[in-house]
């Protein structure tokens, strides 16, 4: 009986991120939840324990996908090959036609008030990806690849700046086109050390 269910909630977990995705986690009811997954509260609860432990399930999942993209982004050569592929990357995530425009974890933040428990989780979990984006600019600028008073710590926190902000902009209606001459005016201002190519 295990295998069965184990399947159920995984499609569970599927048709949970697009209702978050869509309507943010304030915005998605309970009873949209077990109406879209096709069980009893109870069942829900069983599964589940909450809407908030089902959301953080379907986030863990997001953010697992979302670090193989980001991983694949530092393997790139240079500092500014590492923040293309990252930026175009997520401009066509955000305007993939296959969900809900913008970012998953940025629809559902956005709308906790401040202090919110959610809402300082989602917060960690970007700030992990900016860390690991300071670290990669820190061994671009170690080996010279950035210039020497180039700052990694503040490159990260513009690419992940651009990176958020794009994201709203997608959920505003923002197209692909735009996002990507974001990207482009982003790029045009990247340090680049004496003699290094792209």
């Amino acid at each position: 009986m295990g295998r069965p269910r184990e399947f159920e909630v995984d499609k569970a977990i599927e048709k949970a991120t697009a209702l978050f995705w869509r309507n943010g986690y304030d915005g998605t009811l309970l009873s949209d939840l077990t109406k879209k997954i096709g069980i009893t509260p109870p069942s829900f609860y069983f599964a589940f324990g909450s809407k908030e432990g089902l959301f953080k399930r379907v986030i863990e999942r997001y953010f697992a996908e979302q670090g193989e993209t980001l991983e694949a982004a530092c393997r790139e050569l240079t500092a500014r090959a590492v923040a293309s592929r990252f930026l175009y990357g997520h401009a066509d995530m955000f305007t993939d036609r296959s969900h809900a425009p913008g970012c998953l974890t940025m629809n559902s933040a956005l709308p906790c008030a401040e202090g919110d428990p959610l809402r300082v989780w989602l917060a960690g979990l970007r700030e992990r990806v900016r860390v690991r984006l300071r670290d990669r600019f820190a061994y671009a600028k170690d080996a010279g690849d950035l210039p020497g008073d180039a700052d990694p710590d503040a490159l990260a926190r513009f690419v992940t700046i651009t990176n958020w902000g794009m994201a709203v902009e997608a959920q505003s209606g923002a197209s692909r086109k735009q996002l990507h001459q974001v990207v482009t005016l982003a790029l045009a201002t990247w340090p680049q050390a004496e003699g290094a190519g792209e």
